[in-house]
C-alpha cells in the first residue's frame, strides 16, 4: 500500500467539484470519481478549472485505488448503500460528506439547521440576520452553495448559516457547529433512510459532537423534538412554539413574535410587518431569531432583518397576478409537509398543482386539508393516479390530469375565477419531468409571466 494520501471524491456534480477544487487548494492528491460512464471526461476537467490536472475514474471503481484512499469525500446525493460505498466501508476507508470536510478545512462559527421542512427560509433569514451583525458572514449548504466553495476563505472571525440535509449528515465525523436548530421531522426520504427511526436519528445527529456549552433550538410542538429536547439533547435548549407560551424560549402571542431568552421578555416583530406567510413561516422566523440570539446578535439587529425579509424563491413565492388571479410558486414543496404549510397559507380558493415523482409518500393529510381552501386539483407526473385516487376516496372529485407543467398552468387560468389563487406546491420531487425543484419552479414562473 502507497504511503501517499489520497482522497477520493465520490460525485461529480456541484458539491462533487466544489469538494475536489478546495482539496487540491489545500495541496492534497485528489481522485475524482463518479459511477456514470456517459459523462465526458473533458466535461469534468472544464468544471475543475484550476483542479483539471486530478485524477478522474468513471464506472468501476478499481480495487487498487480503493487500497490507496485516506478518505472518501461522498456527495449528499450518493446513498450509502450502493455498491462502491460498501467496497470502501468493507476496505475502512473513513467516509466524510461534503458538510464534514468544509469543517476540517474552514474556519468561523457555525449556526447549522436542518428539518423537514423550512430549512432554506431559515438558513436565508439566518443568513441576512447575522450579516447585520458580522459582515463576514457567509450561507451555505443545501440552499444552494456548497460549504466547501467557501471554505478556504473562511476565517476564524466568519459566522456561517448552513443549511445542512439529512443526506449531508449520514457522512459527519467531526462536524461541530456553536448553534444547531431542527425545524420539525416528518416523514420524508424514506426510499434513502430505510425507516422513520433511522431518520429521526440521522436529522438529530446534527446536535452529536455539540457540548453543552452549546446550544440547539427545537420546535416545541414537534413531538419527537419536544422528547429529544428535554430527554436527550446534550447541547442547551431553547424551544420555540407557536401554540403556547414557551418561558425562556420564543412564542406567538396576539400576532406578536415574543423572544423570553435569557429571561428577558422582547418583542420581535408584528407577523403583519413581515414579508412571508403562514404559521410554519412564523416559526422559521422564531428559529432563525433564537439562533442569531445565541450567536450574538442584538435583537434591534434582528428585529430589522426579520421585517425587511422576502420569500425564498420557490417557497410559497408570489408570481404575478393575472386578472384578479394570484399566482404562487411553491416548488420546493416536495413533501406532503411542505406542501400542507403551502395549502394552510392560502387566503383565497385555490387551483393547486400537484404530483411528481413517487417517493413512497401518502397523501390523506395533504388533502385533509383541502375542505375550505383547494377547489380544484391538477395533477401532473407519476404520482397523479395515486393522489387522484386518495383524493376521491376521501371525498375530494374536482380534479383535472395535464401531461406537461405547460398544460397544467394553461388549464389553471383558465379555470381560476378573479379573487382566487393559483399555487403549485407539488408534495411531490420533481425527478422525472424536471432535473429539480429548481428548474420546475422555474419553469412554472415563466409559463405565468407568459400568460
Amino acid at each position: 500500500m502507497s504511503d501517499k494520501k489520497t482522497y477520493l471524491v465520490a460525485g461529480s456534480g456541484i458539491s462533487g467539484i466544489a469538494a475536489a477544487k478546495l482539496l487540491v487548494q489545500a495541496g492534497e492528491d485528489v481522485v475524482l470519481y463518479d459511477g456514470n460512464t456517459k459523462i465526458v471526461e473533458e466535461d469534468l476537467r472544464a468544471k475543475l478549472g484550476p483542479a483539471a490536472g486530478i485524477s478522474i475514474v468513471l464506472g468501476e471503481l478499481p480495487e487498487t485505488l480503493v487500497e490507496e484512499v485516506t478518505a472518501c469525500i461522498i456527495s449528499p446525493g450518493i446513498p450509502l448503500r450502493v455498491p462502491f460505498v460498501q467496497q470502501l466501508k468493507a476496505a475502512g476507508v473513513p467516509l466524510w460528506s461534503e458538510i464534514e470536510l468544509a469543517y476540517r478545512y474552514g474556519n468561523g462559527r457555525i449556526a447549522a439547521i436542518t428539518g423537514t421542512n423550512g430549512k432554506t427560509t431559515t438558513t436565508a433569514l439566518t443568513g441576512e440576520i447575522l450579516a447585520e451583525a458580522f459582515p463576514d458572514t457567509h450561507v451555505v449548504g443545501n440552499i444552494g452553495i456548497p460549504y466547501t466553495e467557501k471554505a478556504a476563505m473562511l476565517q476564524e472571525n466568519s459566522m456561517v448559516a448552513a443549511e445542512i440535509s439529512s443526506f449531508q449528515l449520514e457522512s459527519i465525523v467531526d462536524f461541530h457547529p456553536a448553534v444547531t436548530a431542527i425545524l420539525n421531522i416528518t416523514p420524508d426520504h424514506l426510499d434513502r433512510h430505510g425507516s422513520m427511526e433511522e431518520y429521526i436519528r440521522v436529522k438529530e445527529s446534527i446536535t452529536a459532537n455539540q457540548t453543552a456549552e452549546d446550544w440547539c433550538v427545537l420546535n416545541y410542538e414537534d413531538e419527537e423534538l419536544r422528547r429529544f429536547g428535554q430527554e436527550e439533547c446534550v447541547p442547551q435548549v431553547v424551544f420555540f412554539s407557536s401554540q403556547r407560551i414557551m418561558p425562556g424560549g420564543l412564542y406567538l402571542q396576539e400576532g406578536n413574535i415574543i423572544s423570553e431568552i435569557d429571561g428577558e421578555r422582547e418583542i420581535v416583530c408584528h407577523i403583519e410587518e413581515l414579508n412571508i406567510l403562514g404559521r410554519h413561516n412564523y416559526e422559521n422566523v422564531m428559529a432563525a431569531v433564537g439562533i442569531c440570539r445565541k450567536m450574538g446578535v442584538p435583537m434591534e439587529q434582528i428585529r430589522h432583518a426579520c421585517v425587511h425579509f422576502r420569500a425564498v424563491e420557490h417557497r410559497i413565492e408570489f408570481v404575478r397576478e393575472v386578472q384578479g388571479v394570484t399566482y404562487y410558486n411553491d416548488s420546493k414543496g416536495t413533501n406532503t409537509d411542505a406542501a400542507i404549510q403551502a395549502v394552510k397559507a392560502m387566503v383565497r380558493p385555490t387551483v393547486l398543482i400537484g404530483g411528481g415523482y413517487d417517493k413512497g409518500s401518502e397523501y390523506d393529510d395533504w388533502i385533509a386539508e383541502f375542505p375550505g381552501k383547494v377547489r380544484l386539483l391538477i395533477l401532473i407526473g407519476q404520482t397523479a393516479s395515486k393522489i387522484a385516487e386518495t383524493a376521491v376516496r376521501m371525498g375530494f372529485d374536482q380534479i383535472l390530469y395535464a401531461d406537461s407543467m405547460e398544460e397544467a398552468v394553461a388549464l389553471a387560468s383558465s379555470h381560476a375565477a378573479s379573487g382566487e389563487a393559483v399555487l403549485l406546491s407539488p408534495a411531490c420531487a420533481s425527478w422525472g419531468m424536471f432535473k429539480n425543484y429548481e428548474e420546475r419552479g422555474r419553469i412554472f414562473k415563466e409559463l405565468v409571466n407568459q400568460l
